[in-house]
C-alpha cells in the first residue's frame, strides 16, 4: 500500500517532470528532471547504463524525488525512497515513456549500445505541501 495521499495521485499520473536527487561520487547532491510512471505502488524512471545518476545509485540507492503541480507552484510532492534496478532489456518501459510524454511508440533517442534500466523506487517518506 502507498503512503502517497490521494489528494497528490493526480501529480503522479500527469505528464508533467518530475526531479531526482542522487548522492555523487564524493557525497555531493545531483538533481535532474526525468520523465516517470507511477504503476500505484512505485515511481518509475528510465535510465542508461552510462549516465552519472546510474552510477551514483548503482554505489547510493538512495534517493529523492520532487514533482510540482504546474498549475500551482505552491502545490508540491517530495518522495524519499531506496532505488532498485531492473533490466530494461525488451525497452517496454521507455517506450512507454516516450508514449505518455510524446506520443511516440517507440523511443529512438538512445545510442547505439545504450543499456537501459528501470529505477523502482518505493515511496518510504513524503513531504507534501498545497
Amino acid at each position: 500500500m502507498s503512503i502517497i495521499p490521494e489528494q497528490y495521485l493526480d501529480l503522479l499520473q500527469s505528464t508533467t517532470v518530475m526531479t531526482v536527487a542522487t548522492i555523487g561520487p564524493k557525497g555531493e547532491p545531483q538533481n535532474n528532471p526525468v520523465w516517470f510512471g507511477w504503476d500505484g505502488n512505485h515511481v518509475l524512471i528510465s535510465l542508461t547504463k552510462g549516465r552519472q545518476k546510474y552510477r551514483n545509485l548503482v554505489r547510493e540507492p538512495r534517493i529523492a524525488l520532487s514533482i510540482f503541480d504546474p498549475t500551482n507552484p505552491g502545490r508540491y510532492l517530495e518522495i524519499r525512497g531506496v532505488a532498485r534496478i531492473k533490466e530494461d532489456t525488451d525497452r517496454r518501459f521507455v517506450n512507454s515513456m516516450a508514449k505518455k510524454y510524446l506520443n511516440q511508440d517507440v523511443f529512438s533517442w538512445d545510442q547505439p549500445g545504450d543499456e537501459r534500466v528501470i529505477i523502482i523506487i518505493e515511496p518510504q517518506h513524503i513531504t507534501k505541501m498545497g
